[in-house]
């Protein structure tokens, strides 16, 4: 059996991993708008609607 630990162990270091944004399907009118909207949020700086987009255009393939 092994000893316990009598001090706190390190902190534990996670990778930072940032999935590219989706891109549009070449001829779909809904994810070009998709990537419009997402576009027009940036501008104005919302982005948790740029985050919603995103969540939309990975879903929206699904669909084809």
């Amino acid at each position: 059996m092994s000893e316990p630990r009598t001090y706190p162990s390190g902190p534990v270091e996670l990778p930072l991993t940032a999935d590219p944004e989706p891109t549009p399907v070449p001829g779909c009118a809904g994810c070009a708008e998709l990537a419009n909207a997402r576009d027009r949020a940036r501008v104005v700086g919302d982005m948790t609607t740029v985050s919603d987009c995103n969540v939309f255009l990975r879903r929206h393939p699904e669909g084809h």
